[in-house]
């Protein structure tokens, strides 16, 4: 997801609250915001993957290996 969705994203809906949007306009708007929510979600996993729990006896449990998705 670029800068330019993610603007198109915010014209579609500052243009919804103004004034609607047509059926393609909505069409889009939906479009683009699952394109976003999916981007949000890939990134949020890779960064849950790298995620380390240090155990108060020193050792270091990776999470990633623990509870494979």
């Amino acid at each position: 997801m670029d800068e330019k969705q993610i603007a198109r994203i915010n014209e579609l809906y500052h243009k919804s609250q103004k004034e609607g949007l047509t059926k393609e306009e909505t069409e889009e708007q939906v479009k683009l915001r699952g394109e976003y929510i999916a981007a949000i979600r890939k990134n949020l996993r890779g960064t849950l993957s790298r995620v380390q729990i240090l155990n108060p006896d020193g050792t270091v449990t990776d999470l990633s290996k623990k509870n494979p998705q």
